[in-house]
């Protein structure tokens, strides 16, 4: 089974992410090694490396691969920096982002998910990831600022908290809007933040604790 998984997984990368553009070593290592089917659902697993958004329970999803890669690669990671990761989710971006960033700090505010997360991500043994269970849209101030940031859920507008956590040259992606959606990069400049809309995504929206 271990050696279908990793068929099927070289095949994702390669028809999946790479023949659509993405060109990172680092990312698409990173998706070559992280093992997508122990991140979904038991039942889920023969199809971990669908080129398809999974459920993962508690109304959340995995997302489709693709985008987890785009994602990544938008952050311009070269190995060491400081990653705040909003909606831990089901732990495979979050694996993902151990792989490459020195460390990552990932918020989730359902609880389920985030204990689920964590068992999935300490049985890969990440020992770089810090861990929080709560609202994710006000970020981490106490260890701000980050080098990156990334959020897994949309927002209806540009979060101004996690922006004011971005350091000197740190990027953010986050997927902005209700029904209709777009995926956008803000970047830290030295002339204040700069803001690309990248492409039209559909995430499920950010929560936030009431």
């Amino acid at each position: 089974m271990e050696s279908d998984f990793g068929a099927a997984r070289r095949m994702m990368v390669e028809t999946q992410i790479r023949a659509r553009g993405v060109r990172d070593p680092l990312v698409l290592a990173a998706l070559a090694k992280v093992p997508r089917h122990a991140f979904v659902p038991e039942p889920l697993r023969r199809q971990a490396y669908a080129d398809e958004p999974l459920p993962i329970g508690e109304g959340q999803t995995i997302s489709q691969p693709y985008i987890v890669a785009f994602m990544t690669e938008a952050l311009g990671l070269g190995g060491g920096e400081k990653v705040l990761e909003i909606g831990t989710g089901s732990g495979y971006q979050t694996a993902v982002l151990a792989e490459i960033a020195g460390e990552v700090w990932t918020i989730e505010l359902v609880e389920p998910l985030a204990r689920r997360a964590r068992a999935a991500l300490d049985g890969q043994g990440y020992a770089n990831i810090h861990y929080r269970v709560g609202d994710g849209s006000e970020g981490w101030p106490e260890e701000a600022p980050f080098d990156a940031v990334i959020v897994t859920a949309a927002a209806p507008a540009l979060p101004a908290a996690l922006e004011d956590q971005l350091g000197p040259g740190g990027r953010m992606i986050v997927p902005v809007g209700t029904d209709l959606q777009e995926l956008v990069l803000v970047r830290r400049t030295a002339g204040g933040l700069e803001r690309e809309t990248l492409l039209g995504v559909r995430f499920v929206p950010l929560v936030r604790s009431s």
